[in-house]
Order: C-alpha cells, then sequence, then structure tokens
C-alpha cells in the first residue's frame, strides 16, 4: 500500500452575505492503493503538508477571514527574506498579479509588450486589459524559452516592456534580457508562475527584472489552491503597488499613521488572497524547500529513465543550461511529430496514466490574432506545441509509480518499432 498525501474531507460551502468554506472534519491521512497497481496515475495530485487545516481552523476561529492579515504578513515577509525582493504582495491568483504588473507600467493604447507565444493566455490577457498590445515572439527549442534573437528583432518605439516566461522553473537568460531593457529604457516583467525557487545565476526567478509574478495555483509546487504573488524589485513601483494592492487607496499610509484616513488614489482592484487563502499558502511555505527537492528528485529520475530512449533519437529530453537551478515543476519531452505525442497520449490513457500537451499557441488563437500581433518566424512555438508531452509529476510521487509510466512508453515505442 502507498500511503499518499493528506487531503481534506467532508468540505461544504455555506454562505450568507459572504460565501466561505467549512472544513466538518479534521485532517486525516488517507491510504489509497498502490498507484503501481489498477489505480489511474493523475497528472498532478496536490501535496499537502499537514498543517493546512489547522492554519485554515486558526483563521475561522480568529474571525480574520478578509485580506491584509496574520498569515498574509507571514507569507509576504518569507518572499521578501528569502527571495531577496523589495516588495512583494499576495493575490488571489497569479493571474491578478499579472494585472497588478501590467497596471504598474501605466500602459495605454498604442503601446506594445514583447513576450512569447508560447506561454499561458493570461501572460497576455494581462497587458491587453490595460491597453496594451502583446507582440508574439518565437522560443527556443532546447528551454522553451524567449528567443532573445526575435526580441531584439521585435522592440520598437512603441515597446514598453519585455515579458520573459521561465518556462518549467527553467529561467531565460536574464543577463541579456537586463541589458535589452536598459538599452531601450524598457521594463521587464518576470513571468515566474512556474518557478518558485528556482534559479538564475544564484538569483531567485522573479526577482531579476524590475517586476515579478509567482503563481500558487494549486497544479503548482507550493499550492493555495487559487492564489499568487507580485514581486517587486525595482522600488519605483513600490508604492503604486500597495496602492493597487489596497483596492487604489493609500491604506498604507493611515497603517504607517502617516495620514489620518485613507482616500482613493489609484485604479486598483480586489487583488488581494483572503487570510483563507493565506493560511493555506503558508502551511506551503513553511515546507516550500522540501517540496521542491522531492519534485527535483523525481525530476532527475524521470531524465535517467528516460536516456536509453533519447539516445534512440525517438524523444528529445529538457535542456537546463548551466547558469540555472530548476524547481522540478513539469517534467516533459518532445516526441517526433503531433500524431506520435498523440498516439502516446492515448496509449498512456489506455493504460491508466494520465499525460498530457500543453500550450496552444497565442500567436495563432482567436483572442491573440485580435487582441496581438506577431513578430518573426514562430515555427519553434508551432512545432513545440505539437510535439510537447507532460508526465504526471508531484512532490511525493514514487519511484514505483514512475517505472510503471516509464515501461508503457517503452512498449509503446518497442511496438512502433514492429
Amino acid at each position: 500500500m502507498l500511503r499518499h498525501s493528506i487531503l481534506f474531507a467532508g468540505t461544504e460551502i455555506i454562505g450568507c452575505d459572504i460565501l466561505f468554506m467549512k472544513r466538518r472534519a479534521t485532517l486525516e491521512e488517507i491510504a489509497i492503493e498502490d498507484l503501481n497497481g489498477d489505480q489511474t496515475i493523475p497528472f498532478n495530485r496536490v501535496y499537502l503538508t499537514g498543517k493546512e487545516q489547522e492554519y485554515f481552523t486558526d483563521v475561522l476561529k480568529q474571525k480574520e477571514l478578509a485580506c491584509n492579515g496574520r498569515y498574509t504578513h507571514k507569507v509576504q515577509d518569507w518572499l521578501k527574506g528569502r527571495l531577496g525582493t523589495n516588495g512583494a504582495f499576495l493575490t488571489g491568483a497569479g493571474t491578478l498579479a499579472l494585472e497588478m504588473a501590467a497596471l504598474l507600467l501605466d500602459l495605454a493604447p498604442g503601446d506594445e509588450v514583447i513576450m512569447p507565444s508560447f506561454t499561458f493566455v493570461t501572460t497576455a490577457s494581462a497587458f491587453v486589459r490595460a491597453g496594451a498590445t502583446p507582440v508574439f515572439v518565437d522560443i527556443k527549442a532546447d528551454t522553451m524559452n524567449i528567443d532573445l534573437a526575435q526580441v531584439e528583432k521585435a522592440i520598437s518605439a512603441k515597446t514598453k516592456a519585455i515579458v520573459p516566461v521561465h518556462y518549467a522553473g527553467v529561467g531565460c537568460d536574464m543577463d541579456q534580457l537586463k541589458n535589452l531593457a536598459k538599452k531601450h529604457s524598457i521594463a521587464l516583467v518576470e513571468d515566474a508562475a512556474h518557478g518558485i525557487l528556482a534559479t538564475y545565476k544564484d538569483q531567485y526567478l522573479g526577482t531579476i527584472g524590475d517586476i515579478g509574478i509567482l503563481s500558487f495555483h494549486e497544479t503548482k509546487n507550493v499550492v493555495g489552491g487559487e492564489a499568487g504573488a507580485l514581486l517587486i524589485n525595482n522600488e519605483k513601483y513600490l508604492t503604486k503597488a500597495r496602492q493597487l494592492w489596497h483596492k487604489g487607496t493609500n491604506k498604507h499610509d493611515m497603517e504607517l499613521g502617516l495620514v489620518g484616513r485613507y482616500t482613493w488614489t489609484e485604479l486598483g482592484s480586489a487583488f488581494a488572497a483572503s487570510e483563507i487563502t493565506a493560511s493555506v499558502v503558508w502551511a506551503q511555505i513553511e515546507k516550500a524547500t522540501e517540496i521542491v527537492e522531492m519534485r527535483k528528485a523525481a525530476w532527475q529520475r524521470y531524465y535517467e529513465m528516460l536516456t536509453p530512449l533519447a539516445q534512440t533519437g525517438h524523444i528529445a529530453l529538457p535542456h537546463v543550461p548551466q547558469d540555472c537551478v530548476q524547481n522540478g515543476h513539469i517534467f516533459y519531452f518532445l516526441t517526433q511529430s503531433k500524431t506520435i505525442r498523440d498516439e502516446l497520449i492515448q496509449h498512456l490513457k489506455k493504460d491508466k496514466i494520465e499525460s498530457v500537451f500543453h500550450y496552444i499557441p497565442l500567436h495563432s488563437s482567436p483572442a491573440g490574432l485580435k487582441y496581438g500581433k506577431s513578430a518573426g518566424d514562430l515555427r519553434t512555438t508551432d512545432s513545440a506545441s505539437e510535439r510537447l508531452l507532460r508526465l504526471p509529476l508531484w512532490a511525493d510521487l514514487s519511484v514505483a509509480v514512475q517505472k510503471r509510466i516509464i515501461a508503457s512508453i517503452e512498449r509503446f515505442y518497442q511496438a512502433k518499432a514492429q
């Protein structure tokens, strides 16, 4: 038997004027069948540390359900201290952190923001909402990260920012991106949704550009259901970020005693996460290092198990540049064609193993065509989107389960060879 993660039981939604979740049962370890048997192996399984319900219940007992409470400050202080950023703001989602970042740049219609096409939709929509046009560029075939040569070609007088996405927690070439941003006097906003505790040249992803964002979605390494964080590295954005986070007011100044009462100062919104969310994020943050190390170990096992197949040329394994330390967020490989990728997904499904592709390129999506524009040839993006396959990965993924997955992949390619 495989003893798995701690799960919440007996959840119900109750509400009057405010809806909130009440856990009726205490946390317990639930024994499940060994995933090395006949049970379906899910693509993702949330890993809980054992403190989530304790902190969640504490919030309910203290009746501090709104934002900006004790657990919010714990998370934000940890992010500032551990990552080394000037400001950290816990948000209700990574998307909300991106929308805050876009508002900080004072964008206007006609302004352009360069980003990879191979990313999640909200990387683009956050800047469209702020009035700008996303300019989609190609990625590099080895890392799935933004192609710097294409970035430089896309820069124009209209460019206000570059938004690199650290795919799978593998850092982009931030030195060159910083040089480009400085040369053209434009902002550098890191989409580090995948990147908690991953580094580029010993600097944490999300802390190198002017602004960074993290995600704590339930599919990420550190989870809060739906949550994220905005990181402010360039102090010139700090005051406005505080005001945006406080729904567009100078409430922070009132809390410091600088003003007698607060008032409306910016076009903010309800970006902050509730204390209920913050309590769960804090339980995860306390064990963030251990969670990342477990995921990295599982990632490395996949890499080693699949190396013989990669040596035959049937698949291409992910590449981590020497200057980067990844965080085990995603394990993927590239097949030789879309047809083979799709056939392999179906083969794994028949073997009760969930595997998935990833982003559909934004430059060819209906909204991408409507709100954005492409710069240069995006053939690598198109090819990667058609051939990339992601394998199940979570913190306490066992060796036995991984062996079952690899055995299924090997059977697929053995059958192809016959």
